[in-house]
């Protein structure tokens, strides 16, 4: 049999087809506009999602025998909040996890119904990103559109609930709207007051692992599918990705360098952090994680690349890098403002450190180290709550660079393991799907299964103790910071 992994992410969406024995078969991708209607903020239209799937499933099953595939399942970006009315059709643009417009409604939540109190609901403190703060901004400055609001989804559960006609979403991506009360995998009563929603607008919830339903005769007909193709729940983007990478149970730690940055922590036991600098969300196999989230990763080396060396060669900028540990520029990789461990949407990126012999390759350097340091401050986070952490797997389009995984590896004294497939969310969601058609008895089982690790970067003593020390003058740049920042950001 065959099964379809979707990975809706922010600049694209990729398409990968696996059969039963975790064999890719083709990968497909598709890109989409991304727009920035204020400066801060971050849409896109729910259509060009939908557009470019079909299109994409289409040609990605071009060559194969369609009859044999037989589930479809997700790895979406999160946070998004997509609403219809009641015919079923988008009301605006999709409000997508890296806006930083709410502000004011983050503030309110934290500050007024208060942190102790969110955590207590929800097991989390609101974030910029997540999806209550839009809800609130939407009511607060376009009411009517407010007022128009049937259904409340997250990105890939509207490809789920187009396929399927099922309103739909998993415990996974319903953790980062900051309405679900993940302890308990509900929907918190007292975050819908606060939201002014009721629970009818919101979707019904699924493990990960579950169908929600068949693809719809339309949907088959226009894809060329069997109408008896199961559709998955699916995950968000950080739960699937951790799927692919077979960061599954308790304990095991998966990094991803994409556009965003995570460093993720699976855990069969729900727990939460003191200050709730890490998230605390359900997982994709049925139990719990821990996640660190830096909003801009990836798209930090891609920004710096594209538009200001203005070269796409990324492998020839690294090739000169030599005197790693040893560099006296700083990068904070703060673009979007930044989420985790800082929860300061006001924080901006900055080079520190220049002098008239700084080079090009130093500043390159910076931006790689920057990411680095910046996802070490979430591991320290999870450590100080005693979570014994040795090695970790990687994944996203940064894992790609030999360079950025040793460093990596040294900044946050771990081992890296590289597995045999880097297509994280994709591959994970290929993984749900053979799990919710019964291929697999669980997600653990099939990650054991399809998951290979094929070779590890191993830290060196001597550098690992170097950045050791660069680490310790990075975490002091952003406090001394906090408040220019924030003068910068003034209205």
């Amino acid at each position: 049999m065959l099964y379809i992994g979707i990975d809706l992410g922010t600049s694209a969406i990729k398409l990968l087809l696996m059969d039963q024995e975790g064999k890719i078969c083709n990968i497909v991708s598709k890109e989409y506009p991304l727009y920035f209607p204020h400066p801060g903020w971050s849409e896109q239209n729910p259509y060009d999602w939908y557009g470019q799937m079909v299109a994409g499933i289409r040609e990605l099953t071009a060559d194969c025998d369609r009859s044999a595939v037989a589930g479809i399942s997700f790895g979406g970006q999160m946070h998004g909040l997509v609403v219809l009315d009641e015919q079923d059709q988008v009301i605006r643009p999709a409000i997508l996890w890296n806006d930083g417009r709410t502000e004011k409604e983050t503030d309110y939540l934290n500050e007024v119904i208060g942190k102790k109190e969110l955590s207590r609901y929800t097991a989390n403190i609101a974030f910029a990103g997540f999806t209550a703060p839009k809800i609130l901004w939407m009511k607060a400055n376009e009411p009517e559109n407010f007022a128009r609001i049937s259904k409340i989804m997250l990105p890939k559960d509207y490809l789920a609930y187009r396929l399927s006609g099922t309103f739909c979403t998993d415990y996974s991506d319903a953790s980062g709207m900051l309405l679900l009360d993940v302890e308990h995998k509900c929907w918190s009563q007292e975050m819908l007051r606060i939201c002014g929603i009721q629970e009818s607008q919101l979707p019904k919830l699924y493990e990960s692992y579950e169908a929600v339903g068949t693809l719809k005769a339309e949907e088959a007909a226009q894809l060329g599918l069997p109408e008896t193709v199961k559709i998955i729940a699916g995950a968000g983007d950080n739960a699937a990705a951790a799927v692919g990478t077979g960061t599954v149970g308790d304990g095991k730690c998966n990094i991803s360098l994409g556009t965003s940055g995570t460093i993720f922590i699976s855990s069969r036991s729900f727990r939460v952090d003191e200050n709730n600098a890490l998230h605390s969300f359900a997982h994709a196999d049925g139990n719990y994680h821990l996640m660190g989230c830096m909003l801009s990763a990836a798209s930090c080396n891609k920004w710096w690349m594209d538009e200001i060396l203005r070269t796409t060669d990324y492998a020839r900028e690294q090739e000169k890098i030599r005197k790693l540990g040893e560099n006296p520029v700083f990068y904070l990789p703060y673009l979007m403002g930044e989420r985790s461990p800082h929860n300061d949407p006001r924080a901006r990126a900055t080079f520190t450190g220049m002098t008239m012999d700084t080079t090009r390759e130093d500043m390159t350097q910076a931006v790689l180290e920057g990411v680095a340091f910046g996802l070490r401050d979430s591991l320290e986070v999870a450590r100080s709550l005693g979570i014994p952490i040795e090695r970790t797997k990687i994944c996203g389009g940064g894992a790609k660079s030999p360079l950025w995984k040793t460093i990596i590896a040294n900044v946050l004294n771990l081992k890296v393991d590289v597995i045999e497939s880097e297509e994280g969310p994709g591959y994970g969601g290929a993984i749900l799907a053979a799990v919710g058609c019964g291929e697999y008895e669980s997600v653990e089982a099939a990650a054991e299964k399809l998951v290979k690790v094929t070779g590890t970067v191993e830290p060196d003593p001597e550098l690992a103790a170097k950045y050791e020390k660069q680490y310790q003058k990075f975490r002091k740049i952003y406090p001394a910071l906090k408040d220019v920042f924030g003068m910068l950001t003034e209205d």
